[in-house]
């Protein structure tokens, strides 16, 4: 048995679960997602405040689907209460970012400022110049969109320019010792 698909996932009060013809809707104060639950071998359940995520048979699709869509839910509960949020860090002389309404504008070394649209569901912030947070009720979508960020600029290894996430871990790689 899966270890995360045999936890129940708590309701709180103010969110409100459907589950329809293998859609799953969840509804809470900050925003409404679904998600399509494919396979024919998971059962969703809402009862007493909480959801069951079941597989039907013991076969190897439902056993690997049973945990993911455990965990999909879990996110969409969780996100429809206290948005998802990923925090970027700009690295380097001269380079910077700036927030106009959806678009983030960054200048980042290139001879062209790069400037990125945010899909709808997510805010962009910069509470200074050389961070960009991306926050939204959609998991996936605010790591996609964090992820398509970070990629503009990848983090050069011997001074550490570029874009990271703030909780990343980078190496620094030591330059050229010869001649000394």
């Amino acid at each position: 048995m899966s270890r995360i698909g045999k936890l129940g996932i708590p309701l709180p009060k103010e969110v409100k679960f459907e589950y329809n013809g293998g859609v799953v809707t969840v509804t809470g104060p900050k925003g409404t997602l679904t998600q399509a639950i494919a396979s024919k071998n998971i059962a969703v359940a809402a009862a007493d405040g909480e959801v069951k995520v079941t597989r039907l048979n013991d076969q190897k699709e439902s056993r690997a689907m049973h945990g993911l869509y455990r965990q999909l839910i879990a996110n969409m509960v969780r996100g429809v209460v206290t948005p998802f949020s990923k925090t970027l860090i700009i690295n380097g002389v001269g380079y910077k970012a700036a927030v106009a309404g959806a678009k983030l504008t960054m200048n980042i070394g290139f001879s062209h400022p790069v400037e990125y649209v945010a899909p709808a569901g997510i805010t962009l912030a910069c509470p200074d110049q050389n961070t960009v947070t991306v926050t939204g009720i959609d998991k996936e979508l605010v790591g996609q969109v964090a992820a398509t960020i970070k990629s503009k600029r990848k983090v050069e290894p011997y001074h550490l320019y570029g874009l990271r996430y703030s909780d990343e871990a980078i190496t620094k790689k030591e330059g050229k010792t010869a001649g000394k």
